[in-house]
């Protein structure tokens, strides 16, 4: 990955696109794919060619992990021990 570092508050209602770039008649040398993330107003887009495969999947892990620690946040907050 280049460096950056950016910071940003998901909401609910966050939008996902992803866009495949692969030529007109899927023959590109050098197909690639644009990951967005947002509402339109302050997007992060994350471009991938198939070598970043991998490193998508450990990305995908990580949400879904912090996905759980959220869901088992909400619930302790739901039962009143926050």
């Amino acid at each position: 990955m280049k460096t950056v570092t950016a910071s940003a508050h998901l909401e609910p209602d966050t939008e996902t696109v992803i866009r495949v770039f692969d030529g007109v008649d899927h023959n590109s040398p050098a197909p690639f794919i644009s990951l967005r993330i947002g509402n339109g107003d302050v997007d992060i887009v994350l471009l991938a060619d198939p070598n970043a495969a991998p490193a998508l999947r450990t990305l995908a892990m990580a949400a879904e992990q912090a996905a759980t620690v959220l869901d088992e946040l909400a619930a302790r907050t739901a039962e009143g021990a926050a």
